[in-house]
């Protein structure tokens, strides 16, 4: 006699497959490393700018910089995605959207002058390959030389040429570093700090991640995104 199955439904794992604070299905599903607990990546940020406790078991995260205890879980949003017929489809849509709002309108002699951001392995070099990130979402940036470090002496770190870059958002800080090591024809030994209003952000940061925690929520900055760059400071 052939086996019956329960055929189950979505809403049978929506308590595992919703976020706690928007109540909505986990969007790029983002897991705090001290409790394990997970919500959308956007919620939890939002919340850290107000507290550094999980806003699901209360738990201090970080004493100040809870950010740096979360993960992103990446086979939880592929399960996510194939639960919930059409989400993957409509949050690329949405995300694309937006992006291309965020884009600044070329107006005559006011539009920015943008270069394509090279494949950081070859020779610095402009040319087309076939590596450009066309189809993911796109940021402009502006990359600033900070010189007031009180380093003496030290003019490795000049200002580029062409200080604005059209790239994808998913470009991290690391690759933001080779990328200047590259421009500046620096030694490959020569470190430096890459800042965002002041704060020095990490290699694995992404551009979409800078510009939602550390940009976007001051009111009186505009588009593009300004990084700044400067030798590294030892404060030992």
């Amino acid at each position: 006699m052939a086996a019956t199955g329960r055929k189950h439904l979505v809403r049978d794992f929506n308590h595992f497959i919703t976020c706690y604070l928007c109540r909505g299905y986990l969007i790029k599903p983002t897991t705090v490393t001290e409790c394990l607990h997970t919500f959308c990546k956007s919620c939890i940020v939002q919340h850290f700018e107000e507290s550094n406790d999980c806003p699901r078991c209360g738990i201090q995260v970080h004493e100040t910089n809870p950010l740096e205890m979360l993960r992103l879980d990446n086979t939880l949003e592929e399960i996510i995605f194939k639960l919930v017929p059409g989400l993957r489809e409509k949050e690329e849509q949405q995300e694309v959207d937006f992006w291309r709002r965020s884009q600044p309108k070329e107006n005559g002699q006011d539009s920015l002058r943008c270069q394509r951001f090279p494949d950081v392995g070859d020779d610095g070099d402009d040319g087309e390959d076939d590596d450009c990130h066309r189809s993911d979402p796109q940021i402009a940036i502006c990359l600033d030389c900070l010189r007031n470090t009180g380093q003496t002496g030290d003019t490795s770190v000049t200002d580029l040429m062409k200080r604005f870059i059209r790239c994808s958002s998913r470009v991290t800080v690391g690759t933001i570093k080779k990328f200047l090591s590259l421009k500046l024809k620096l030694p490959s030994s020569y470190e430096l700090d890459v800042l965002c209003n002041g704060e020095i952000m990490g290699r694995d940061h992404t551009l979409e991640f800078i510009y939602m925690t550390r940009w976007r929520l001051h009111g009186d900055n505009t588009y593009p995104m300004v990084l700044e760059y400067r030798p590294r400071i030892d404060f030992g």
